[in-house]
Parts: C-alpha cells; structure tokens; sequence
C-alpha cells in the first residue's frame, strides 16, 4: 500500500545535491525522532488509539527563509511523496493537506507549499482495530531557499496511546486542512460561479468578506494536468473578487469538456475546497 503525491516537474536538481538519509529510530512515546538534514526536519505524530480509523500526522520544521511544497506545487518546485507500504496493520493512509501559501518563485510565477512549521495530518486506517499499528514512512521532499535541495527520510512510529500528548497538535492541523464546499454555499468566502469564457479560458468568481487577500488555486483530474495558477481580474463585478486561467498544461489528448477540477479558496481565516466540472 502506497500513498504517491501527484508530480509536477518544474525545478531541475543540481547534479551535485546529493539526497540527505536518515536511519530508522522507533520511538514508544507520540512522536518518533526528527530526522534533520542541513535546513529542515521532519517526524512523525500519533494521535490517540481507538477503533479502526487514526489520526496520525507528519511534522516538518523548516528553517528561516526555507520553504516546502504543496501537493501541486505551482509554477515550479517538487512535491513530496510518501510511500507508507512498509508499515504493519495498516489497511490505508489518506494525506490531509493544509491550506498552502503563494511564494514568489524567482522567475517570475509563483511556487506553493509551506514555510516555518507545518503539520500534515493522516487518516489512518487499521486492517485489524485489536492489534498493534506501526506506521513506517518513507518521505522525498524538497527544502527551497534559491536552490532546491532534495531530502529522503525514513521514520517509524506505533500507534499505543489511548490518550495521545499530540491530539491537540493534530486537531489544530486539521482546522488549517481547506473545508468541502460546493459553488454558490453561502460562506462569507465561497466561490459564485464559474464559467467558460471562449474556448480556453475559465472564469471563477469568489465572494469574499473583507478586502483581506484571498487566493486560488487548481488542479485537474489526473497529476498529469499541469493547470497555471488563477490570477486575479482587475475588472471585476462590483463584490466580486474574479480570477481567471488558461486552460493551458493539459495532457496530449485530453478535452476540457466537463473536465473535473479542484478548486482550493484560501482566505485569511479559512479555506474551502470545491469539486466542479467545467461546462
């Protein structure tokens, strides 16, 4: 069982970088060692045992000025991936992702992901509820400062408190993972509608509560729909905060036709997801 990131490919390693290692170390306690390379670390987090379905988390610390990506990593970077197959009793793991911030990349677009600290929580499902879960992670990110610098890491990590120490880290994860919305919701932020305009471009227009900065951000179907980043319209309705994108990126073949795409509506205090099909 494996959990892949969709790809993006966008920066180019240097030859010379090699990937930084990191032994195994198993822990009893919550949390399983930081495994650091030169700018970054990252661990693992358990949440309390109980039934079949856990709350688990993976934890990067990154150093000033150094950043990591999103799951769509925007105009350039690299997404991580994590491949969890070596872990006992686990049935399946579902990545939650956190809202992500808008970074300028250096040459001229702009890169998504998370600096500082974040945490980003796993459903974890239990093939047996009764016995002992370990989750065994395997994880290739990269840390970004104005080089990229790739990092593998491998932590290990069993699930054994009833009551776990990080279960308020963990809940305060999820609040920062973007909330399931459907087009036209009346939430402060939301997205109104969205539209073809001609053949190649999409129109989305987002009502939003305050003159605060809101993004937006999109993805395809497959990994392989490589989709630019919405801009905002200057000439926007009045009330309407309206972004556009070219239907651009598609894979040899492919038909934007009723296409499902993922919206991700970021605001200052909350983030919601949508599911559309374009018209």
């Amino acid at each position: 069982m494996s959990v892949t990131v969709p790809t993006r490919a966008a920066v180019a390693f240097s030859a010379t970088l090699l990937a930084s290692s990191f032994a195994i170390e198993a822990r009893a306690e919550d949390t399983s060692a930081w495994q650091r390379d030169t700018h970054s670390a990252v661990r693992l987090v358990a949440g309390s045992r109980s039934g079949p379905v856990l709350l688990g988390g993976i934890a990067f610390h990154l150093q000033p000025g150094w950043k990591t990506y999103w799951r769509t990593p925007g105009d350039s970077g690299v997404p991580p991936r994590f491949d969890f197959s070596k872990s006992e009793n686990v049935e399946a793991v579902t990545i939650l992702w956190p809202a992500p911030l808008k970074f300028d990349d250096g040459a001229g677009g702009h890169s998504l992901g998370y600096r500082h600290h974040v945490v980003l929580p796993l459903r974890i499902v239990a093939k047996n509820a009764d016995k002992p879960v370990t989750l065994r992670a395997d994880i290739q990110y990269a840390v970004c400062e104005k080089l990229c610098i790739p990092v593998e890491a491998r932590a290990e990590l069993a699930f054994n408190s009833v009551a776990s120490t990080e279960d308020s880290t963990l809940f305060a994860a999820l609040d920062t993972v973007p909330k399931p919305a459907n087009v036209g919701d009346p939430n402060p932020l939301t997205i109104r509608d969205v539209k073809r305009d001609g053949t190649r471009r999409v129109v989305v227009d987002v009502v939003t509560p305050d003159t605060r900065e809101v993004n937006l951000f999109v993805e395809g179907p497959t990994p392989d729909w490589l989709l630019p980043i919405p801009t905002p319209v200057n000439a926007s309705p009045p009330g309407v905060r309206r972004f556009a994108f070219e239907l651009e990126g598609l894979p040899p073949g492919a038909s934007p036709d009723g296409a499902a795409l993922k919206l991700t509506l970021v605001g200052a205090e909350r983030a919601y997801e949508f599911n559309v099909n374009l018209p």
